[in-house]
């Protein structure tokens, strides 16, 4: 044993969580993309994307909580949700069923999604349409609105305060709507920080990928009733939906329990009590 005056520095090993890898992953894929097409190649495309939909205020009109309806393939936790996946015609199906929004997962190797999905949802659909991914640069934001984006999700765990805030006023410059999405209540403040009025609380954690729907009722009070709020994962039943909008959530993000459904449409009635 070394006497006194030694100080012994024992290093542990963190293992990687399933959102670094992700993240990790996605730095990599978008080196790759910015080499194939630069930045400035892809700006000149904006000129050619459709007008941007609004996405912010269908979901803040007030009444019954709203459907952020989601075309999602597969997830890590899941795997493949739906084998015979045809993106346009769910995306057809939600919109037909009453739907306010539709959120496109776009991310190929975790989720199997693909921008190009977005791109022919946003021509089928006559609803705005989310591009849902790990955004970490402003290259993906022109991506996105290139694509035909009306908005776009930024995680605030992905991000720190620099790049939160940029990130989240380039999407507003190319005139999409951030949804910024949280799980850990410590990252409420720096949502706020960076001007979002369109807040989606994660009820899965993104490290863990365990699930409390509780997580977004308990985040309500801290919202300001001037913002709108999202609940995100874990949303399967009509109870648990009238459970978060008797605590006055305004919307809610689904993809997972419908998609899996072999009846698109009836999944969405029976959610929304139709």
């Amino acid at each position: 044993m070394p006497g006194r005056g030694y100080l012994i520095v024992y290093q542990l090993s963190v293992m990687p969580t399933i959102l670094d890898t992700i993240v990790a992953t996605k730095r990599a894929e978008m080196e790759r993309a910015k080499s194939a097409v630069p930045e400035s190649e892809l700006r000149a495309r904006l000129a050619d994307a459709p007008p941007v939909r609004d996405f912010f205020t269908p979901l803040a009109a007030g009444g019954p909580i709203r459907l952020i309806a989601e075309v999602k393939k597969a997830s890590p936790s899941a795997g493949v949700i739906r084998a015979d996946f045809d993106p346009v015609e769910i995306a057809r199906i939600y919109e037909a069923h009453g739907a306010t929004c539709i959120s496109v997962l776009t991310d190929e190797p975790y989720f199997q999604g693909r921008l190009e999905y977005l791109s022919q949802i946003r021509a089928a659909v006559g609803l705005p349409v989310l591009r849902k991914d790990f955004i970490l640069d402003t290259y993906q934001l022109v991506e996105a609105r290139a694509a035909g984006a009306d908005a776009v999700l930024l995680i605030a765990e992905c991000l720190d305060d620099c790049n939160l805030r940029k990130l989240f006023n380039a999407a507003c410059e190319l005139r999409m709507t951030p949804l910024v999405e949280l799980y850990d209540s410590n990252n409420l403040q720096r949502v706020f920080d960076a001007g979002a009025t369109l807040i989606g609380v994660n009820n899965r954690n993104l490290h863990t990928f365990e699930v409390d729907l509780e997580h977004t009722i308990r985040m309500r009070q801290r919202v300001p009733d001037e913002c709108v709020l999202v609940g995100e994962s874990g949303i399967k039943t009509r109870d648990d939906v009238l459970r978060l909008e008797s605590a006055g959530v305004d919307a809610m993000l689904v993809g997972e329990s419908l998609t899996r459904e072999a009846d698109i449409g009836l999944a969405v009635d029976r959610l929304l009590g139709r």
